[in-house]
């Protein structure tokens, strides 16, 4: 699946115009997005294996990043792939949030839930059979090159020996941890999370109307998304508390937590086909999009909290709007840092915001008076349910989501409720 390499083939001096690091998910459409409008683009990755995958993940693409499945290209295949259409339904001490398609009105925008098993090595090859990328698999990166304070290139390990790569840009699509950040000395911004989390996949698990079911316990969550082949993901994300309970017995709390949950589907009605497994520590990190010569996207930039399932989204989205933003400037026509300027300015107004929310929300706390407010209502009206999803498919802001006449609107649907009830 390695491309041929034609490293010496690039302009003015460069090997390439621009090197990503990493090729999962976000390195992945980044190279092809970037090529497509004109960029020679080495992708880098450090795993020989072209059959290479994520493994600890939600497995689910919000919403919000199907119009960069549409301009990548990949709709057809992923559902011939049997990618799930991902609608979800919610458990709160209020009830379930159930959103539906209004009467007479659109069906509701969807992403798709498919394991990265299936996923990553899909859009890895859809990189490599793209004019103007070439795919150089065992390459880690153990550098970076840098002059006069800005970052030129990388030093890599590869299968040839040691050698050195250089582009007008150096992207970071290598994860949470990002060893670019580091070699390039970029800080990072880091949250805890006082929830851990496990889970595991099952195949055959009965869930109603074949829709993802979520449960927010206040504090404890959990989820159940279904995917492709039949196999639905099932994870827990306790308050970290209950860590004891965990490592005496993981197989048994994982399993009792799951099936004291509220409607929770019957496990014993299904195939368990892989391990238990999980994190006890995944704090939420941050880095600015941009430094000398480096842009970051994906985890890289920004990692969230797993119980959302918005990080494949955001590595998608991302990585669309660093091509737009870099891709003239990045082949030679125009200015790179005005470029990487607009992209940082795109992913913190886009994302932060849904950060900070997330880095409260992640301390295990009960849901504040807004939070109580709104799924309250989204458990009582249709149109509250609506909005609910949009915001869970990250396809509105908090702004929006929590604006005065949605919290007028909330606050009228709990009063026509409570009048019910009294009469």
């Amino acid at each position: 699946m390695a491309m041929p390499e034609r490293a010496g083939h690039g302009r003015a001096g460069h090997d390439y115009d621009v090197i990503v690091c990493g090729a999962g998910l976000a390195g992945s459409a980044a190279a092809v997005l970037l090529a497509r409008r004109g960029v020679r683009v080495a992708l880098l990755e450090r795993r020989s294996d072209p059959e290479a995958y994520k493994v600890l993940c939600t497995h689910s693409i919000t919403a919000c990043a199907h119009p960069v499945l549409d301009e990548l290209g990949l709709i057809p295949a992923l559902e011939k792939a049997g990618a799930v259409r991902n609608h979800a339904r919610w458990h709160t001490r209020w009830g379930w949030i159930e959103p539906k398609a209004a009467p007479g009105g659109p069906e509701l925008p969807y992403g798709y839930n498919i394991r990265r098993s299936t996923l990553d090595p899909m859009i890895r090859a859809h990189a490599a059979g793209t004019d103007g990328v070439d795919l150089l698999l065992g390459h880690r990166v153990t550098g970076v090159v840098a002059e006069g304070g800005r970052v030129r290139g990388v030093r890599v390990s590869a299968p040839g020996g040691e050698r050195e790569l250089r582009a007008r840009l150096v992207v970071a699509a290598d994860g949470h941890n990002s060893p670019v950040a580091a070699f390039a000395g970029v800080p990072t911004r880091q949250h805890e999370n006082t929830r851990f989390g496990y889970l595991a996949h099952f195949r055959g698990l009965p869930l109603r109307d074949g829709a993802a079911h979520v449960w927010f316990g206040e504090p404890d969550m959990a989820y159940a998304f279904p995917n492709d082949d039949g196999v639905t993901v099932v994870a827990v994300m306790p308050d970290k508390k209950r860590l004891p309970e965990f490592r005496a017995d993981l197989e048994g709390a994982f399993l009792a937590s799951f099936r004291a949950l509220p409607g929770a589907p019957d496990l014993a009605a299904a195939e368990r086909i892989s391990k238990i497994i999980g994190t006890l520590d995944h704090p939420l990190r941050s880095r600015k999009p941009v430094a000398e010569g480096v842009a970051f996207i994906g985890d890289a930039a920004l990692t969230g909290d797993p119980l959302w399932g918005v990080g494949c989204g955001w590595a998608l989205q991302s990585a669309q709007w660093l091509a737009e933003a870099v891709a003239p400037a990045a082949a030679g026509r125009g200015d790179l840092d005005k470029a990487l300027a607009s992209y940082a300015r795109k992913h913190t107004r886009r994302l932060r915001p849904h950060q900070a929310l997330a880095v409260d929300f992640a301390k295990a706390r009960p849901f504040n008076p807004g939070e109580r407010l709104i799924f309250s209502a989204a458990a009582r009206d249709a149109a509250m349910a609506r909005h609910m999803h949009l915001f869970g498919s990250r396809l509105i802001g908090p702004l929006r989501a929590l604006s005065p006449w949605v919290m007028a609107r909330a606050v009228l649907v709990n009063l026509r409720h409570r009048r019910g009830r009294a009469t």
